[in-house]
């Protein structure tokens, strides 16, 4: 009963991370394309509604803060900027293809950085089914590749900081013995504070496009339904790695991006050709063969650890 317990809190968790996922990508790429608004800025705006946010859910007795040693969080706050940074960049330069098939290389560079620094092991069975998730993913997004320079920069930072990033974060709450909420309320606001440090460094601060505006009220709206998406987004991340890994919440990644497909050509007819259903198929199969290994393994380890004396 435990068990069954956890497992429906796993995918409440990752249910809403679906959710929220798939809406920010399009509405952020609606604000780039539509508004031109600053990156950086948009950003911070992020950063300070998910720390509001957290302060609401505090007030509303959904979990106690815990002090925490400033130093042992910079550099996540650091990479928590750039990952958001970079992945928008690289989202703001690239089609939307280019963009997914860039983070289909974070699963495999978390597995180089875990068991290279973290002495971490992985299956011959785990590190096989990433073949059909990767090949999945780059014959979906193939039709769309459309690599310029900037954009390749920026995909390339990306993967290497978000692959930091969310290793960081389980090392993080089990180190620090907190949960997703306790963290992220003080690590949203040190990495706002270095986004203030910086934003002035890399954008105008008025004119057109600048911080100040002059901005819409439709774009302001946009920008706010963005940040509170954003809350969502980032309170499930660490959740989620929290409560399974990195690797498990970046295989679920693809199955976002499969559904995205799906989602479009349901919707809204977006063309959907045969080598994107085969990537599908392909990246779907990898999915549920990670499942099936992990859930293995993980049956295993508990009837080990329940024969010892």
């Amino acid at each position: 009963m435990l068990h069954l317990s956890a497992n429906r809190r796993i995918g409440a968790g990752l249910l809403v991370n679906l959710l929220s996922s798939i809406c920010i990508v399009f509405i952020n790429k609606w604000i780039y394309v539509r508004y031109g608004f600053p990156n950086i800025t948009m950003t911070l705006v992020h950063f300070v509604v998910t720390w509001l946010g957290l302060v609401v859910c505090h007030q509303m007795d959904l979990f106690a803060p815990k002090s925490l040693p400033i130093g042992r969080i910079v550099w996540l706050a650091l990479s928590f900027c750039g990952f958001v940074v970079f992945t928008n960049l690289s989202l703001q330069n690239n089609s939307i293809g280019t963009y997914q098939l860039a983070k289909a290389m974070t699963t495999p560079v978390i597995i180089l950085i875990q068991t290279a620094f973290y002495k971490k092991t992985f299956s011959s069975r785990i590190r096989l089914t990433l073949v059909p998730i990767t090949l999945g993913v780059i014959l979906n997004s193939c039709y769309d590749v459309r690599f310029n320079l900037p954009g390749a920069v920026f995909a390339a930072l990306g993967v290497l900081v978000t692959s930091l990033y969310q290793v960081w974060v389980g090392a993080k709450q089990h180190e620090l013995q907190v949960n997703s909420m306790q963290l992220l309320y003080y690590q949203a606001p040190l990495s706002s504070g270095f986004l203030v440090c910086v934003v002035p460094l890399f954008e105008p601060l008025t004119g057109d496009g600048g911080i100040l505006g002059p901005w819409s009220l439709p774009a302001l709206a946009t920008v706010f339904l963005s940040a509170a998406v954003a809350f969502l987004v980032n309170l499930s991340i660490y959740w989620i790695i929290g409560n399974t890994s990195a690797v498990t919440y970046n295989m679920f990644g693809h199955f976002k991006f499969c559904i995205t497909l799906i989602g479009g050509y349901l919707l809204f007819h977006d063309p959907l050709s045969l080598h994107q259903v085969l990537g599908i198929l392909c990246t779907l199969a990898g999915i549920l063969s990670y499942t099936h290994f992990k859930l293995v393994e993980q049956e295993v380890g508990r009837s080990g650890l329940a024969q010892k004396p």
